[in-house]
């Protein structure tokens, strides 16, 4: 896995691309495939891909002529008998990410395309309640590298839930992106990353602040298509209720999106440095997060180890925000610990007869059940919160007994 100092912009799967981490070995050990936790609210999940072209802006990477970009819609179903389970990752996917991951495993041990969310493709979308004026929106940014179904977990959650979440692919930054009819973008990043190390410093520090940019350009693009998405899915929304979140670098465009647009009314970030280095603990370079602040919600939730005192960017954002905001620390966790990886390791380990060193590396000491549980109790109570204004058990407000492993950094 990626090294703490590293964890900017990279996840593990742009860890490897990038910093050269983490190479796999051969072998002929039979493939084996991991379970997602369901999700515990009360409406089944359907879901449906999307390609959505930005004409008014060209390509940034330069690879293409329009922006495009592929997003994953999961909203609560009104049935979902007879419709199929979507995979967590689509084969081009979680073939790639199979070869980059960075995790040690024996070669093509583990079948990533095996394993199922529990949302089932292009079930009927439920109607909303009739008092309220429409499903909240959430928006979900991966890890740099990382495909958009690695937060298939609480995504799928949070529309159990009765949100509709939209998760989003980068191209170009994203390990490999899958288009409809086959059509696979591959990063550039690790040309962009080698071409700028050889240049400077200075030139790292602008491709980290691109890779950031683009993201947020492309998150804005997003808000704009709310109201397009298809079939009754865009007439069903709250736009008035749209909150963002992320992992990493998922987790610093859902800030820095909240820094830039109104559209969004609170944003969590998952163990995301919030400033264009490569040191956490670097505080040169920040980000306008960071510099101004944010005036609306902000949820800092970090490993064992990261928040507003040991991460400068955390730390300019926190004195600088003048809206409510949290920084809550989950022991025993490490940088993964806010994707799917969490529950997956563990199985992984399990079924291979893998070292706990394996596991602790890196996805921490935590009981993967009682982690998942823990950031699903948060997750769905912030955005409760400020998106539906209700907040009945209280969480954010101080400790709770039930949930020990959550601690509060004042």
């Amino acid at each position: 896995m990626i090294a703490p100092s590293r964890r900017i912009v990279l996840t593990a799967t742009a860890a490897t691309v990038l910093l050269g981490s983490g190479a796999a070995t051969a072998t002929a050990t039979p493939r084996i495939h991991t379970e997602l936790p369901p999700p515990t609210g009360p409406h089944p999940v359907g879901t449906v891909s999307l390609r959505l072209v930005d004409r008014a802006r060209r390509d940034p990477w330069g690879t293409r002529g329009c922006r495009e970009l592929m997003v994953g819609v999961r909203y609560p179903a009104r049935r979902v008998r007879g419709y199929a389970r979507a995979p967590q990752m689509t084969r081009a996917a979680a073939d790639a990410y199979s070869r980059t991951s960075g995790l040690d495993v024996p070669e093509g041990s583990v079948d990533w395309g095996a394993t199922r969310s529990h949302a089932h493709t292009h079930a009927p979308v439920a109607h909303p309640a009739p008092q309220s004026a429409g499903f909240p929106v959430v928006l979900y940014s991966p890890g740099a590298g990382d495909p958009r179904t690695l937060g298939t977990t609480h995504c799928d959650e949070l529309a159990s839930r009765g949100y509709v979440v939209v998760m989003l692919d980068h191209p170009y930054d994203a390990q490999v992106v899958e288009f409809p009819r086959g059509r696979l973008e591959r990063t550039v990043l690790p040309r962009e990353y080698a071409r700028a190390k050889k240049a400077g410093p200075e030139h790292v520090v602008a491709l980290l602040r691109k890779v950031v940019d683009v993201r947020v350009a492309d998150t804005r693009f997003v808000l704009d298509r709310l109201r397009h998405l298809p079939g009754p899915l865009g007439r069903l929304l709250d736009l008035g209720a749209v909150g963002m979140f992320g992992q990493s670098a998922g987790g610093f465009t859902a800030a820095q999106t909240l820094h830039d647009d109104r559209r969004i009314r609170a944003a969590l970030n998952m163990d995301g440095v919030m400033g264009y280095t490569e040191n956490d603990h670097d505080p040169a370079n920040p980000s306008s997060v960071g510099t101004d602040g944010v005036t609306r919600p902000l949820l800092l939730m970090g490993m064992d180890g990261d928040d507003h005192h040991t991460l400068p960017s955390w730390g300019a954002a926190w004195r600088h925000s003048t809206g409510w905001h949290r920084d809550l620390t989950l022991t025993g966790t490490a940088h993964a610990s806010f994707t799917d990886l969490q529950s997956q390791i563990p199985q992984i380990a399990r079924r291979l007869g893998l070292p706990d060193a394996f596991v602790t590396g890196n996805v921490g000491t935590i009981d993967p059940v009682r982690s998942v549980a823990a950031q699903q109790a948060y997750v769905g109570a912030f955005f409760d919160r400020w998106l539906r204004g209700r907040d009945d058990a209280g969480l954010l407000e101080r400790p709770s007994r039930r949930w020990p492993e959550v601690r509060f950094v004042e």
